[in-house]
This record gives structure tokens, C-alpha cells and sequence, in this order.
């Protein structure tokens, strides 16, 4: 779609095209107007040339001519004159110029007859001359301040040498010109005028929108635009406003239900970790409750073996309060330098003495990098020991760690089953475990232990087994080749 400066542009140039057209077609129509009037001149001139002479042919048909000198023989001048007077009076058609003259001149006596224009006389010998050397019709046009003199010379045939009939007629600029100058003086003006016209309302316009756009990418919390002044904007921006208002109102809404949201997500996890640690801390006193009441009703070995049940589910809570603790308490990272290949390798080898299980390879570049090493070291151990617990022996579990140039990502793949559909949106959430002899507290540690250093802890969709992807920013000037 065109922006409104460009359709306003579009309309200036149609504008610009209709006033250049109109302008060439009176042009055209005055030049066809002078060019008609030129060629009735002419063609007036022809017919009163011919006149002369069909008219003097008759009249020295059988005569031998003149006894003496023609300039002296005033009765032969002033046929001649009758002649070219009767020869104007017969080509009147009121078509023609009002202003003709005719007139008969000699090549050795010059004019015999008629009156020529002032602007002619210069030019009458040579017209004169040319038809007599080409014994044809001989003319030529002299521009004058008002308009043209057409003079026209054509040779006379008879007793007398060098005779030469001539017409001349003067016509005006047509009336028109006048008309026509004011007419491309008004298109000029409208064609000016239309461009100042059109420029100042497209940087108006432009200028308006430009406020309209700085008051949008204002960031003031509350949308609030001032009137451009200009009725057709300014509707728009009581819309806007109106629109803003409509939107701070519905922020605040929003805003009261994030707050009830927030309280009752806090609530429910609140429920469901009372609940996850309730149901840790039961099976526990079940069982040493138990256990004391048959060695209370035993011999002594088996308050031996009581004690020894209840020593464990001891250790048990034991580990279970410092787990939670973990996990509430917000620690602050210490950073430091950690050779990476090293550091995974001293992990998975001191995994391997507690425990067995599924082999784990690591895949590692040489890098340094910057992190909490006992920090980072818990959520790993973490992250293999789950994975572990859920990869058959004859599995494979895959520690990776891929530098970015801002990032470390360290990807924890297994063989296993994978995790349940049910559990993915849960999975990091205390208490949240598939197995029957989990607490649901490894992953949700991992997760804190990630996020206290600035990261993330996601479980990436794989194809097999399950994929835990734990991202850790990293300083771009720290990143170097070990």
C-alpha cells in the first residue's frame, strides 16, 4: 500500500501532467491558428498576382507598347494601377488581410505602380528580380513587431521587358496570443502553487506523524499522545489514547490477578512440598517406630538390630534436612578457574567409587572456564546419579561440554526409558520422582545449583532416552585454549 506522501506525490504529478497537456494543446492550436492565417495570406497574394497578370496579358494583347520612356508615359502607369486595383477589388472574399497592396514594377524602371508597404520597399527588387530570373512565383515573409509582411512578385508577360506584378498584405499576431499568455500564465500558477501547496501538507503531515511515533516509542508506563492540531490525526489519537487508557486498566488487572496467581502458585508449591516432606519424614518414623516396638518385646540382639534400623532411617532424615537445606539456601557462586577435561574426568571417577552402574564417557575440548566448582560439582553428581538409576547396566550415559563463545552447555544423555509424559512439565519440582525410592530432589537441586550461577537446567526432546541440557554463562574474555 502507498504511504499517503507518495499518493499525494502521485497526485502532484497527475497534476503536473494534465497542466503540461493542456499547455501543449493551446500551444498547438495558436500555431495552427497563425499557420492558417499565414497560408490564407499567401494564398490571397497568389490569387491577386495571377489577376495582375492574366488582366495585363489582356490588356497588351496586339499592342506593341509604349513610345517612350515608361516612366514618362503617365497614361500606360496609370492602366497599370487601374489594373492592380481591380485585381485587389475582384480577390475580397472577407476571408483575407484587410491591409493588401498591388502594384506592377520594372526591372530598369523600378515601380511603375501601386504603393508599397515602407517594410516592403527594400525587399520588392529582389522578390521582383527572383521571379523574373525564374519566370515563376517568387515571395518572401518580413517579421514585423506586431506580426508579418508576405510579399509575393510573378513575372508579366508581354511587350514590355522585365514587367513584374507584386502583392503585398500585413497581419497581425492573432488576438489569441494575449489569451494564451495569461492562460500558460495561469496553469504556471496553479502548477506552482498545487507543488508549494502539496510540499507543505506532506512535512505537515510527515511532522504531525513524527510526533505520533515519538509518543508510541516513549516507554511511560501509560500511553498518552498530545493533539497534533490537525482534526483528521487528532481523531486518531483520541483513539490511542483511549486505547492506552483501556490498557493501563487492563495491566492493572492483570497485574492484581499475577499477584493472586503468584500467592497461590506459592501456595500450592508450599503444599506440595509440606506434603512431599510429610510423606519423606512418615516412612521413616513408620519404620523406626516399628522396629522399636519389636526390640521393646525382644531379647537384646534384636534391640541391637533395632537400634541399627533406627541409626539408618536416622541417616535418612539426615540427609533428607540437608538436601532441603540445599535447595532453600540461595548460595552465592565463588568463581573460579576450572580446567574443564580434568575436572569432569575427577567427577565421574569419584562417582564410580560410591556407586556403580551404566559406563559414562565424557567428551570435552580443552577449555578454562569460570564456575563454582563445588556447586557445579552437586549438580552433576546429581544429574549422573538420576540418570544412572534409570539406564540398565548394559546402557550408556554421555557427559558433553561444548563451548560458545558466551556459554557453556554440559549434556547429560542416558539410554534409559526416558521420562514419562506425566512427569516433564513437573520434572524439576521437589518431591516430583518416578521412582518409588526417590525423594525428587536431585533434579530440583540441579536446577538452583544452574540458576545461582546465572543458567539454565532443561530437558531437551531426544529420541531415545533422556537428555538434561544445564547452560552456564561464561565471561567472553575468559574463554581460552587450555
Amino acid at each position: 500500500m502507498l504511504s499517503l506522501r507518495a499518493r499525494l506525490a502521485v497526485l502532484w504529478i497527475m497534476l503536473l501532467l494534465a497542466s503540461g497537456t493542456v499547455a501543449v494543446m493551446l500551444l498547438r492550436l495558436y500555431e495552427q491558428s497563425s499557420s492558417a492565417q499565414s497560408w490564407r495570406t499567401q494564398a490571397a497574394l497568389g490569387q491577386i498576382c495571377a489577376s495582375i497578370a492574366d488582366r495585363y496579358g489582356f490588356y497588351s494583347a496586339g499592342w506593341s507598347g509604349p513610345a517612350g520612356s515608361l516612366n514618362e508615359d503617365a497614361t500606360f502607369r496609370r492602366d497599370l494601377a487601374t489594373i492592380a486595383a481591380d485585381a485587389i477589388a475582384r480577390s475580397r472574399t472577407g476571408d483575407e488581410p484587410a491591409s493588401l497592396s498591388a502594384g506592377v514594377w520594372q526591372q530598369n524602371a523600378g515601380l511603375l505602380a501601386g504603393l508599397v508597404p515602407p517594410a516592403a520597399e527594400a525587399a520588392l527588387a529582389g522578390v521582383a528580380s527572383d521571379a523574373l530570373a525564374e519566370d515563376g512565383l517568387a515571395d518572401t515573409t518580413i517579421d514585423l513587431p506586431t506580426g508579418s509582411l508576405v510579399l509575393h512578385a510573378c513575372p508579366l508577360p508581354g511587350p514590355v521587358a522585365g514587367l513584374a506584378g507584386w502583392a503585398a498584405a500585413r497581419f497581425e499576431t492573432p488576438p489569441g496570443a494575449t489569451a494564451l499568455q495569461w492562460g500558460l500564465g495561469v496553469l504556471l500558477a496553479a502548477v506552482a502553487g498545487s507543488t508549494a501547496w502539496l510540499t507543505a501538507l506532506i512535512v505537515t503531515y510527515n511532522r504531525r506523524i513524527a510526533t505520533i511515533e515519538h509518543g508510541l516509542a516513549l516507554d511511560a508506563g501509560v500511553l498518552r499522545l498530545d493533539p497534533t492540531g490537525m482534526p483528521d490525526l487528532d481523531r486518531i489519537v483520541a483513539g490511542l489514547n483511549a486505547s492506552g487508557e483501556r490498557l493501563r486498566e487492563a495491566h492493572a488487572r492483570e497485574a492484581a490477578l499475577a499477584d493472586k496467581v503468584a500467592v497461590g502458585a506459592r501456595l500450592a508449591a508450599l503444599g506440595r512440598v509440606a506434603a512431599g516432606v510429610a510423606h519423606e519424614v512418615r516412612n521413616p518414623i513408620a519404620a523406626m517406630r516399628l522396629r522399636v516396638e519389636n526390640a521393646l518385646a525382644g531379647d537384646a540382639s534384636r534391640r541391637a538390630q533395632a537400634l541399627e534400623a533406627v541409626l539408618a532411617q536416622i541417616a535418612r532424615l539426615d540427609a533428607l534436612v540437608d538436601a532441603l537445606l540445599t535447595m532453600t539456601s540461595r548460595r552465592v557462586p565463588v568463581l573460579q578457574s576450572v580446567q574443564l577435561p580434568a575436572w569432569l574426568e575427577a567427577i565421574i571417577a569419584d562417582l564410580n567409587v560410591d556407586e556403580s552402574g551404566a559406563p559414562i564417557t565424557v567428551g570435552s575440548a580443552a577449555m578454562t572456564v569460570r564456575l563454582d566448582p563445588d556447586m557445579m560439582r552437586l549438580a552433576l553428581n546429581n544429574l549422573l546419579r538420576n540418570a544412572r538409576q534409570h539406564t540398565p547396566p548394559t546402557g550408556t550415559i554421555t557427559l558433553t561440554a561444548v563451548a560458545t563463545q558466551r556459554t557453556l552447555r554440559l549434556m547429560v544423555a542416558d539410554t534409559g526409558p526416558g521420562v514419562p509424559t506425566a512427569l516433564q512439565a513437573t520434572l524439576f519440582e521437589p518431591f516430583v520422582t518416578g521412582r518409588a525410592d526417590g525423594t525428587g530432589l536431585g533434579l530440583a537441586i540441579a536446577r538452583e545449583m544452574a540458576e545461582a550461577h546465572g543458567g539454565s537446567l532443561q530437558l531437551i526432546e531426544s529420541a531415545t532416552g533422556a537428555w538434561l541440557q544445564l547452560d552456564i554463562p561464561q565471561p567472553d574474555e575468559l574463554w581460552r585454549a587450555s
